[in-house]
C-alpha cells in the first residue's frame, strides 16, 4: 500500500525490483544474459558493473529521506507512517 502511494509523488526506475510486484533478480540476470549473447554474437565489447547498494537507506540521514518525501509531495499520513518506522529502532540477536 505504502509503495503504491509513493509511486504516485516518486517514479520507480522500470529495473527497480525491490518493494514491488514483479519477479526479483532472474528477469534481470536473464536481461544481463541476453546481453552477453547478443555481444559474443556480433563481437561486440560488453563492460558490465555490478553494483551492491545493500542497505543504502543505513548511510542516508533519516531526515533527509522524509525532507525528499515532503519535497516530492508525498501524502502527509504516508511520510507519518515511514517517519515512524525510524523511531526508536533497535536489534536484538538472540
Amino acid at each position: 500500500i505504502v509503495t503504491a502511494r509513493l509511486v504516485r509523488a516518486c517514479s520507480i526506475n522500470p529495473r527497480q525490483r525491490g518493494f514491488i510486484c514483479a519477479s526479483g533478480c532472474s528477469e534481470n540476470l536473464k536481461r544481463l544474459q541476453l546481453l552477453v549473447k547478443h555481444a559474443k554474437r556480433e563481437h561486440c565489447e560488453l563492460g558490465v558493473v555490478f553494483v551492491d547498494i545493500v542497505k543504502a537507506f543505513d548511510t542516508i540521514c533519516h531526515q533527509l529521506i522524509i525532507t525528499g518525501l515532503v519535497w516530492r509531495g508525498v501524502d502527509p499520513h504516508v511520510i507519518y507512517l515511514l517517519s515512524e518506522t525510524y523511531k526508536n529502532i533497535t536489534t536484538y540477536i538472540d
